[in-house]
Protein backbone atom coordinates (compact mmCIF):
# COMPACT_ATOMS: atom_id res chain seq x y z
CA UNK A 1 0.00 0.00 0.00
CA UNK A 2 1.12 3.57 -0.27
CA UNK A 3 2.23 5.44 1.89
CA UNK A 4 -0.66 8.16 2.75
CA UNK A 5 -0.65 11.44 4.15
CA UNK A 6 -2.83 11.68 7.22
CA UNK A 7 -6.51 10.23 6.30
CA UNK A 8 -5.42 8.11 9.85
CA UNK A 9 -9.13 7.19 10.80
CA UNK A 10 -10.32 6.88 7.46
CA UNK A 11 -7.60 4.32 6.75
CA UNK A 12 -8.65 2.56 9.84
CA UNK A 13 -11.68 2.32 8.62
CA UNK A 14 -10.99 0.94 5.42
CA UNK A 15 -9.13 -2.13 7.09
CA UNK A 16 -11.70 -2.67 9.50
CA UNK A 17 -14.13 -3.27 6.24
CA UNK A 18 -11.03 -5.37 4.48
CA UNK A 19 -11.18 -7.39 8.14
CA UNK A 20 -15.14 -7.72 8.11
CA UNK A 21 -16.65 -11.29 7.90
CA UNK A 22 -20.06 -9.54 6.37
CA UNK A 23 -20.85 -7.96 3.26
CA UNK A 24 -20.43 -4.02 3.65
CA UNK A 25 -22.11 -0.70 2.94
CA UNK A 26 -19.89 2.09 2.68
CA UNK A 27 -20.61 5.95 1.49
CA UNK A 28 -18.11 8.51 0.62
CA UNK A 29 -18.19 11.75 0.25
CA UNK A 30 -16.69 15.49 0.29
CA UNK A 31 -15.60 18.32 -1.35
CA UNK A 32 -14.60 17.97 -5.30
CA UNK A 33 -10.40 17.59 -5.41
CA UNK A 34 -9.85 16.53 -1.86
CA UNK A 35 -8.92 12.90 -2.86
CA UNK A 36 -11.49 11.17 -2.62
CA UNK A 37 -10.51 8.81 -5.44
CA UNK A 38 -7.50 8.29 -5.07
CA UNK A 39 -7.95 7.23 -0.83
CA UNK A 40 -10.49 4.09 -2.52
CA UNK A 41 -8.55 3.30 -5.38
CA UNK A 42 -5.02 2.99 -4.06
CA UNK A 43 -6.19 1.48 -0.68
CA UNK A 44 -8.09 -1.28 -2.75
CA UNK A 45 -7.27 -1.68 -5.78
CA UNK A 46 -4.44 -4.42 -4.82
CA UNK A 47 -6.88 -6.27 -2.36
CA UNK A 48 -9.09 -8.38 -4.41
CA UNK A 49 -11.23 -8.01 -7.22
CA UNK A 50 -11.40 -3.89 -8.32
CA UNK A 51 -14.33 -2.70 -9.95
CA UNK A 52 -14.70 0.97 -10.61
CA UNK A 53 -17.20 2.50 -12.00
CA UNK A 54 -17.35 6.64 -12.94
CA UNK A 55 -19.67 9.27 -13.38
CA UNK A 56 -20.00 11.66 -16.45
CA UNK A 57 -20.72 15.08 -15.60
CA UNK A 58 -23.82 16.54 -17.16
CA UNK A 59 -24.06 12.77 -18.61
CA UNK A 60 -27.79 11.18 -19.64
CA UNK A 61 -28.18 7.71 -18.41
CA UNK A 62 -27.48 6.23 -21.64
CA UNK A 63 -24.09 8.20 -21.77
CA UNK A 64 -23.52 6.80 -17.97
CA UNK A 65 -24.15 3.37 -19.20
CA UNK A 66 -22.06 3.23 -22.17
CA UNK A 67 -18.74 3.26 -19.80
CA UNK A 68 -20.16 0.10 -17.86
CA UNK A 69 -18.74 -2.01 -20.53
CA UNK A 70 -15.33 -1.38 -20.09
CA UNK A 71 -15.11 -0.60 -16.56
CA UNK A 72 -16.74 -4.24 -16.18
CA UNK A 73 -13.67 -5.75 -18.47
CA UNK A 74 -11.08 -4.38 -16.72
CA UNK A 75 -12.07 -6.13 -13.57
CA UNK A 76 -12.91 -9.29 -15.09
CA UNK A 77 -11.18 -9.40 -18.47
CA UNK A 78 -12.89 -11.81 -20.77
CA UNK A 79 -12.48 -12.33 -24.54
CA UNK A 80 -16.04 -11.44 -24.90
CA UNK A 81 -16.60 -8.10 -24.57
CA UNK A 82 -20.18 -7.26 -22.74
CA UNK A 83 -22.95 -5.04 -25.07
CA UNK A 84 -23.69 -1.71 -23.25
CA UNK A 85 -26.57 -2.53 -20.65
CA UNK A 86 -30.23 -1.62 -21.22
CA UNK A 87 -30.83 0.04 -17.81
CA UNK A 88 -29.30 -0.14 -14.19
CA UNK A 89 -30.99 -3.31 -13.31
CA UNK A 90 -29.35 -5.05 -16.35
CA UNK A 91 -25.77 -3.56 -15.25
CA UNK A 92 -25.91 -5.50 -11.40
CA UNK A 93 -27.20 -8.48 -12.70
CA UNK A 94 -23.97 -8.69 -14.52
CA UNK A 95 -21.79 -8.09 -11.59
CA UNK A 96 -23.96 -10.75 -9.25
CA UNK A 97 -23.19 -13.42 -12.07
CA UNK A 98 -19.82 -12.56 -11.56
CA UNK A 99 -19.60 -11.53 -7.66
CA UNK A 100 -21.72 -14.78 -7.06
CA UNK A 101 -18.99 -17.06 -9.32
CA UNK A 102 -16.16 -15.72 -6.58
CA UNK A 103 -14.61 -18.02 -3.97
CA UNK A 104 -16.10 -16.60 -0.59
CA UNK A 105 -12.18 -15.82 0.57
CA UNK A 106 -11.87 -13.29 -2.10
CA UNK A 107 -12.83 -9.98 -1.84
CA UNK A 108 -15.17 -7.85 -4.39
CA UNK A 109 -15.01 -4.22 -3.65
CA UNK A 110 -17.57 -2.56 -6.05
CA UNK A 111 -16.60 1.27 -6.24
CA UNK A 112 -19.14 3.63 -7.63
CA UNK A 113 -18.19 6.98 -8.18
CA UNK A 114 -19.50 9.94 -8.66
CA UNK A 115 -22.61 8.34 -7.80
CA UNK A 116 -24.90 11.84 -8.39
CA UNK A 117 -23.82 11.73 -11.64
CA UNK A 118 -24.15 8.22 -12.41
CA UNK A 119 -27.97 8.80 -11.24
CA UNK A 120 -28.51 10.42 -13.82
CA UNK A 121 -32.53 12.38 -14.52
CA UNK A 122 -34.92 9.74 -15.28
CA UNK A 123 -32.83 7.73 -13.85
CA UNK A 124 -33.52 3.98 -12.11
CA UNK A 125 -30.18 3.68 -10.44
CA UNK A 126 -31.19 4.21 -7.36
CA UNK A 127 -34.40 2.08 -7.44
CA UNK A 128 -31.95 -0.60 -8.98
CA UNK A 129 -29.04 -0.58 -6.49
CA UNK A 130 -31.65 -0.52 -3.34
CA UNK A 131 -32.86 -4.01 -5.00
CA UNK A 132 -29.42 -5.54 -6.20
CA UNK A 133 -28.14 -4.70 -2.43
CA UNK A 134 -31.04 -5.97 -0.34
CA UNK A 135 -31.16 -9.18 -2.39
CA UNK A 136 -27.91 -9.87 -3.80
CA UNK A 137 -24.91 -8.40 -2.08
CA UNK A 138 -25.39 -8.01 1.02
CA UNK A 139 -25.59 -11.82 1.92
CA UNK A 140 -22.18 -12.22 -0.13
CA UNK A 141 -19.64 -11.97 2.83
CA UNK A 142 -16.77 -11.15 0.67
CA UNK A 143 -18.63 -7.87 -1.14
CA UNK A 144 -17.54 -4.33 -0.07
CA UNK A 145 -19.58 -1.50 -2.02
CA UNK A 146 -18.70 1.51 -1.96
CA UNK A 147 -20.73 4.88 -3.17
CA UNK A 148 -18.63 7.85 -3.39
CA UNK A 149 -19.81 11.63 -4.58
CA UNK A 150 -18.35 15.13 -4.41
CA UNK A 151 -21.87 16.38 -4.35
CA UNK A 152 -22.18 16.01 -0.59
CA UNK A 153 -25.60 17.25 0.03
CA UNK A 154 -26.82 14.60 -2.50
CA UNK A 155 -25.26 11.91 -1.01
CA UNK A 156 -25.96 12.71 2.35
CA UNK A 157 -30.10 13.23 0.91
CA UNK A 158 -29.94 9.54 -1.13
CA UNK A 159 -27.89 7.59 0.16
CA UNK A 160 -26.74 8.83 3.90
CA UNK A 161 -30.36 9.51 5.37
CA UNK A 162 -31.86 7.55 2.73
CA UNK A 163 -35.62 6.49 3.82
CA UNK A 164 -36.26 3.57 0.90
CA UNK A 165 -34.36 0.85 0.25
CA UNK A 166 -30.96 1.60 1.85
CA UNK A 167 -32.27 2.60 5.28
CA UNK A 168 -30.09 1.46 8.29
CA UNK A 169 -28.30 -0.04 5.25
CA UNK A 170 -24.87 1.75 5.16
CA UNK A 171 -22.39 -0.33 7.97
CA UNK A 172 -20.34 3.54 7.55
CA UNK A 173 -20.08 6.75 6.22
CA UNK A 174 -16.72 8.58 5.45
CA UNK A 175 -16.62 12.37 4.82
CA UNK A 176 -13.50 12.86 3.44
CA UNK A 177 -12.45 16.96 4.78
CA UNK A 178 -9.11 18.86 3.29
CA UNK A 179 -6.24 18.16 4.64
CA UNK A 180 -4.97 20.06 7.70
CA UNK A 181 -1.75 22.50 7.90
CA UNK A 182 -0.01 20.01 9.17
CA UNK A 183 -0.84 17.54 6.45
CA UNK A 184 -0.44 19.90 4.13
CA UNK A 185 3.27 20.39 5.24
CA UNK A 186 3.69 16.80 5.04
CA UNK A 187 2.12 16.44 1.39
CA UNK A 188 4.18 19.20 0.05
CA UNK A 189 7.44 17.43 1.80
CA UNK A 190 7.01 14.00 0.42
CA UNK A 191 7.59 16.35 -3.10
CA UNK A 192 10.43 17.57 -1.77
CA UNK A 193 8.95 20.91 -1.18
CA UNK A 194 9.47 22.71 2.12
CA UNK A 195 7.95 26.51 3.08
CA UNK A 196 8.79 28.30 6.11
CA UNK A 197 5.73 27.50 8.12
CA UNK A 198 3.84 31.14 7.70
CA UNK A 199 4.34 30.99 3.93
CA UNK A 200 2.75 27.75 3.80
CA UNK A 201 0.13 29.40 5.93
CA UNK A 202 -0.52 32.07 3.28
CA UNK A 203 -0.66 29.49 0.49
CA UNK A 204 -3.18 27.67 2.59
CA UNK A 205 -5.10 30.70 3.54
CA UNK A 206 -5.62 31.09 -0.84
CA UNK A 207 -6.26 27.47 -1.93
CA UNK A 208 -6.66 25.54 1.64
CA UNK A 209 -5.68 21.76 2.31
CA UNK A 210 -7.18 20.71 -1.07
CA UNK A 211 -4.94 17.85 -2.23
CA UNK A 212 -5.09 18.75 -5.70
CA UNK A 213 -4.09 22.49 -5.57
CA UNK A 214 -1.46 21.29 -3.58
CA UNK A 215 -0.20 18.93 -6.26
CA UNK A 216 0.06 21.89 -8.68
CA UNK A 217 2.87 23.89 -6.28
CA UNK A 218 5.52 24.07 -8.05
CA UNK A 219 9.19 23.80 -6.26
CA UNK A 220 11.28 26.32 -5.13
CA UNK A 221 9.01 29.21 -5.03
CA UNK A 222 7.65 31.68 -2.09
CA UNK A 223 4.11 31.75 -1.36
CA UNK A 224 3.76 34.54 -3.20
CA UNK A 225 5.22 33.08 -6.38
CA UNK A 226 3.24 30.02 -5.57
CA UNK A 227 -0.36 32.00 -5.51
CA UNK A 228 0.68 34.45 -8.37
CA UNK A 229 1.28 30.87 -10.24
CA UNK A 230 -1.55 29.27 -9.68
CA UNK A 231 -3.98 31.81 -10.04
CA UNK A 232 -2.63 34.78 -11.49
CA UNK A 233 -0.74 33.58 -14.32
CA UNK A 234 -2.19 32.34 -17.75
CA UNK A 235 -3.80 29.09 -17.77
CA UNK A 236 -2.98 28.82 -13.84
CA UNK A 237 -4.89 26.40 -12.52
CA UNK A 238 -6.93 27.96 -10.29
CA UNK A 239 -7.86 30.59 -12.47
CA UNK A 240 -11.31 29.36 -13.27
CA UNK A 241 -11.56 26.22 -11.01
CA UNK A 242 -14.35 28.29 -9.16
CA UNK A 243 -16.96 27.89 -11.75
CA UNK A 244 -16.19 24.10 -13.07
CA UNK A 245 -16.71 23.97 -8.93
CA UNK A 246 -19.78 25.21 -8.65
CA UNK A 247 -21.39 23.94 -11.51
CA UNK A 248 -20.37 20.29 -11.28
CA UNK A 249 -22.21 20.59 -7.43
CA UNK A 250 -24.92 22.22 -8.52
CA UNK A 251 -27.41 21.82 -11.09
CA UNK A 252 -29.25 25.33 -10.58
CA UNK A 253 -26.20 26.59 -9.66
CA UNK A 254 -27.05 30.77 -9.61
CA UNK A 255 -28.84 31.10 -6.42
CA UNK A 256 -26.33 29.42 -4.88
CA UNK A 257 -23.55 31.72 -6.05
CA UNK A 258 -25.36 34.38 -4.98
CA UNK A 259 -25.46 33.25 -1.43
CA UNK A 260 -21.77 32.91 -1.47
CA UNK A 261 -21.04 36.30 -3.18
CA UNK A 262 -23.02 37.70 -0.07
CA UNK A 263 -21.14 35.98 1.92
CA UNK A 264 -18.02 37.01 0.38
CA UNK A 265 -19.31 40.55 0.95
CA UNK A 266 -19.05 40.17 4.52
CA UNK A 267 -16.62 38.07 5.58
CA UNK A 268 -17.46 38.25 9.16
CA UNK A 269 -20.15 36.52 7.97
CA UNK A 270 -24.44 37.11 7.95
CA UNK A 271 -27.30 35.69 10.13
CA UNK A 272 -29.90 33.89 8.11
CA UNK A 273 -32.13 37.14 8.11
CA UNK A 274 -29.33 39.23 6.68
CA UNK A 275 -28.67 36.63 3.90
CA UNK A 276 -32.49 37.30 2.92
CA UNK A 277 -31.90 40.83 2.82
CA UNK A 278 -28.26 40.54 0.27
CA UNK A 279 -29.79 37.72 -1.50
CA UNK A 280 -33.72 37.39 -3.59
CA UNK A 281 -34.79 34.43 -2.26
CA UNK A 282 -36.85 34.02 0.52
CA UNK A 283 -36.28 32.31 3.62
CA UNK A 284 -38.25 29.03 3.00
CA UNK A 285 -37.27 25.87 2.09
CA UNK A 286 -35.44 26.93 -1.02
CA UNK A 287 -32.89 28.82 1.18
CA UNK A 288 -32.55 26.22 3.78
CA UNK A 289 -31.94 23.75 1.34
CA UNK A 290 -28.99 26.13 -0.10
CA UNK A 291 -27.28 26.54 3.29
CA UNK A 292 -27.50 22.97 4.16
CA UNK A 293 -26.14 21.91 0.62
CA UNK A 294 -23.02 25.06 0.86
CA UNK A 295 -22.35 23.18 4.33
CA UNK A 296 -22.31 20.00 3.58
CA UNK A 297 -20.35 20.91 0.56
CA UNK A 298 -17.90 22.69 2.75
CA UNK A 299 -18.25 25.92 0.80
CA UNK A 300 -19.68 27.76 4.12
CA UNK A 301 -20.15 27.37 8.12
CA UNK A 302 -22.20 28.51 10.57
CA UNK A 303 -20.75 29.75 14.37
CA UNK A 304 -23.40 30.00 17.44
CA UNK A 305 -23.55 33.93 18.64
CA UNK A 306 -22.52 33.31 22.50
CA UNK A 307 -25.56 33.30 25.09
CA UNK A 308 -28.55 34.15 21.77
CA UNK A 309 -30.69 32.26 20.00
CA UNK A 310 -30.25 29.99 16.87
CA UNK A 311 -31.73 32.55 14.52
CA UNK A 312 -28.68 35.07 15.47
CA UNK A 313 -25.59 32.65 14.57
CA UNK A 314 -23.84 33.75 11.78
CA UNK A 315 -22.94 32.13 8.15
CA UNK A 316 -19.60 33.03 6.63
CA UNK A 317 -18.03 31.07 3.53
CA UNK A 318 -15.00 29.03 5.10
CA UNK A 319 -13.75 27.44 1.88
CA UNK A 320 -10.11 28.98 1.36
CA UNK A 321 -9.74 28.68 -2.41
CA UNK A 322 -13.64 30.27 -2.67
CA UNK A 323 -12.89 33.36 -0.55
CA UNK A 324 -9.89 33.77 -2.26
CA UNK A 325 -11.24 33.55 -5.72
CA UNK A 326 -13.95 36.41 -5.02
CA UNK A 327 -11.64 38.62 -3.30
CA UNK A 328 -8.20 38.37 -5.68
CA UNK A 329 -9.28 36.26 -9.06
CA UNK A 330 -12.92 37.20 -10.27
CA UNK A 331 -11.90 40.79 -10.88
CA UNK A 332 -7.74 40.13 -11.48
CA UNK A 333 -7.90 38.98 -15.00
CA UNK A 334 -8.18 40.86 -18.10
CA UNK A 335 -10.31 39.29 -21.09
CA UNK A 336 -9.10 35.58 -22.19
CA UNK A 337 -7.79 35.20 -18.96
CA UNK A 338 -4.55 37.32 -19.84
CA UNK A 339 -2.90 38.27 -16.62
CA UNK A 340 -2.77 41.69 -15.16
CA UNK A 341 1.04 41.27 -15.14
CA UNK A 342 3.72 38.82 -14.09
CA UNK A 343 3.93 40.22 -10.65
CA UNK A 344 0.46 40.93 -9.71
CA UNK A 345 0.06 39.22 -6.47
CA UNK A 346 3.43 40.08 -5.25
CA UNK A 347 2.36 44.23 -5.67
CA UNK A 348 -0.45 43.05 -3.67
CA UNK A 349 1.12 41.56 -0.58
CA UNK A 350 1.92 45.14 0.78
CA UNK A 351 -1.88 46.47 0.57
CA UNK A 352 -4.22 47.21 3.13
CA UNK A 353 -6.71 45.03 1.01
CA UNK A 354 -4.24 42.48 1.80
CA UNK A 355 -4.04 42.77 5.86
CA UNK A 356 -8.05 42.98 5.99
CA UNK A 357 -8.36 39.47 4.06
CA UNK A 358 -5.35 37.93 5.85
CA UNK A 359 -7.08 38.80 9.05
CA UNK A 360 -10.36 37.44 7.65
CA UNK A 361 -8.67 34.38 6.36
CA UNK A 362 -6.15 33.36 9.28
CA UNK A 363 -9.18 33.45 11.72
CA UNK A 364 -10.94 30.82 8.93
CA UNK A 365 -7.97 29.04 9.36
CA UNK A 366 -8.09 29.02 13.31
CA UNK A 367 -11.90 27.91 13.45
CA UNK A 368 -10.56 24.43 11.40
CA UNK A 369 -8.03 23.96 13.78
CA UNK A 370 -9.60 24.76 16.70
CA UNK A 371 -8.60 21.28 18.23
CA UNK A 372 -5.13 22.68 17.79
CA UNK A 373 -5.85 25.50 20.04
CA UNK A 374 -7.68 23.64 22.81
CA UNK A 375 -4.67 21.41 23.15
CA UNK A 376 -2.46 24.23 23.21
CA UNK A 377 -4.12 26.08 25.81
CA UNK A 378 -4.43 22.97 27.68
CA UNK A 379 -8.57 22.67 27.61
CA UNK A 380 -8.78 19.93 25.84
CA UNK A 381 -10.69 18.05 28.88
CA UNK A 382 -12.67 20.94 29.84
CA UNK A 383 -13.48 23.02 26.70
CA UNK A 384 -16.75 22.55 25.12
CA UNK A 385 -18.11 24.13 22.36
CA UNK A 386 -16.95 27.95 20.54
CA UNK A 387 -18.68 30.75 19.48
CA UNK A 388 -18.71 34.47 18.48
CA UNK A 389 -19.69 37.64 20.22
CA UNK A 390 -20.32 41.24 19.28
CA UNK A 391 -21.76 43.84 21.07
CA UNK A 392 -22.62 47.12 19.32
CA UNK A 393 -22.83 50.88 21.37
CA UNK A 394 -25.20 51.54 23.62
CA UNK A 395 -25.85 54.35 25.64
CA UNK A 396 -24.09 52.03 29.05
CA UNK A 397 -21.52 50.20 26.97
CA UNK A 398 -19.44 50.55 23.90
CA UNK A 399 -19.10 48.34 20.98
CA UNK A 400 -17.30 44.88 21.22
CA UNK A 401 -16.45 41.95 19.29
CA UNK A 402 -14.21 38.90 19.87
CA UNK A 403 -12.97 36.65 17.51
CA UNK A 404 -13.46 33.19 19.40
CA UNK A 405 -14.77 32.36 22.69
CA UNK A 406 -14.29 28.95 23.70
CA UNK A 407 -16.72 27.94 26.36
CA UNK A 408 -15.31 25.67 29.35
CA UNK A 409 -16.74 23.14 31.57
CA UNK A 410 -14.47 24.50 34.65
CA UNK A 411 -17.01 27.89 34.88
CA UNK A 412 -14.51 29.76 32.91
CA UNK A 413 -14.26 31.31 29.36
CA UNK A 414 -11.50 32.08 27.26
CA UNK A 415 -11.81 35.16 24.81
CA UNK A 416 -9.51 34.87 21.61
CA UNK A 417 -8.10 37.77 20.02
CA UNK A 418 -6.60 36.41 16.20
CA UNK A 419 -4.08 38.61 14.90
CA UNK A 420 -2.42 38.20 11.60
CA UNK A 421 1.27 39.73 12.10
CA UNK A 422 4.65 39.59 10.15
CA UNK A 423 6.51 39.44 13.22
CA UNK A 424 6.32 39.30 16.92
CA UNK A 425 2.94 40.91 18.12
CA UNK A 426 3.78 43.89 20.12
CA UNK A 427 1.45 44.57 22.53
CA UNK A 428 1.22 47.91 23.43
CA UNK A 429 -0.61 49.66 26.34
CA UNK A 430 -3.50 51.52 24.05
CA UNK A 431 -4.16 47.46 22.85
CA UNK A 432 -3.96 46.36 26.29
CA UNK A 433 -6.40 48.62 27.58
CA UNK A 434 -8.82 47.73 24.55
CA UNK A 435 -8.42 43.83 25.15
CA UNK A 436 -9.38 44.96 28.98
CA UNK A 437 -12.50 46.41 28.19
CA UNK A 438 -13.71 44.23 25.56
CA UNK A 439 -13.52 41.68 28.29
CA UNK A 440 -15.99 44.14 30.95
CA UNK A 441 -17.90 44.50 27.82
CA UNK A 442 -18.33 41.04 27.71
CA UNK A 443 -18.97 40.47 30.96
CA UNK A 444 -21.85 43.00 31.55
CA UNK A 445 -23.67 42.61 28.14
CA UNK A 446 -23.37 38.15 29.00
CA UNK A 447 -23.56 38.85 32.84
CA UNK A 448 -21.87 35.80 32.70
CA UNK A 449 -20.26 34.74 36.11
CA UNK A 450 -17.83 32.62 34.96
CA UNK A 451 -14.26 33.78 35.00
CA UNK A 452 -12.90 35.44 31.33
CA UNK A 453 -9.19 34.74 30.47
CA UNK A 454 -8.01 36.71 27.32
CA UNK A 455 -6.07 34.86 24.61
CA UNK A 456 -4.14 36.05 21.84
CA UNK A 457 -3.48 33.95 19.23
CA UNK A 458 -0.47 34.77 16.28
CA UNK A 459 2.06 33.75 13.53
CA UNK A 460 4.77 34.03 15.75
CA UNK A 461 3.58 34.82 19.31
CA UNK A 462 3.61 37.57 21.54
CA UNK A 463 6.23 39.45 23.04
CA UNK A 464 5.42 39.25 26.65
CA UNK A 465 6.16 42.90 28.29
CA UNK A 466 4.32 44.73 30.55
CA UNK A 467 1.39 45.55 28.77
CA UNK A 468 0.89 42.08 27.63
CA UNK A 469 0.82 40.74 31.12
CA UNK A 470 -1.84 43.44 32.26
CA UNK A 471 -4.52 42.46 29.57
CA UNK A 472 -3.29 38.78 28.45
CA UNK A 473 -3.41 35.13 29.95
CA UNK A 474 -2.37 33.34 27.56
CA UNK A 475 -0.98 32.80 24.12
CA UNK A 476 -1.07 30.44 21.33
CA UNK A 477 1.26 30.82 17.64
CA UNK A 478 1.42 29.36 14.59
CA UNK A 479 3.32 26.40 15.73
CA UNK A 480 0.63 24.81 17.56
CA UNK A 481 -1.22 24.38 14.74
CA UNK A 482 1.39 21.86 13.60
CA UNK A 483 1.67 19.49 16.35
CA UNK A 484 0.59 16.01 15.75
Amino acid sequence: MKNFIGRTVEIEKLENLLKSPNSELLAVYGRRRVGKTYLISEFFKDKGIYFELTGAFNGKRSDQLRRFPSAFHEAFPSKERIKTPKDWTEVFELLWEKVDAQPASRKVILFFDELPWLAAKKSDLLMALEHSWNRYFSRKNNVIMILCGSAASWMIKKIVNNTGGLYGRLTDRIHLKPFTLLESEQFLQAKGINLERKQLAEVYMAIGGIPKYLDHIKKGNSASQIIQDLCFSYGGFLTTEFQSLIKALFGSHGNYIAVIEALAKRRKGLTLNEIVEAVNISSGGQLTSIIDDLKASGFIGKTPYFGKKKKDARYKITDEYTLFYLTWIEDALFQNETPVTKNYWQSLCQSQKFNVWAGYAFENVCFKHIDKIVDALKLSVVARSVSYFEHRRTEDLPGAQIDLVIDRADKSLSLCEIKFYNGQYLVTNEYAEKLRQKRNVFQLATKTRKALFNVLITLYGAVENQAYHSAVDQQVDLSSFFTP
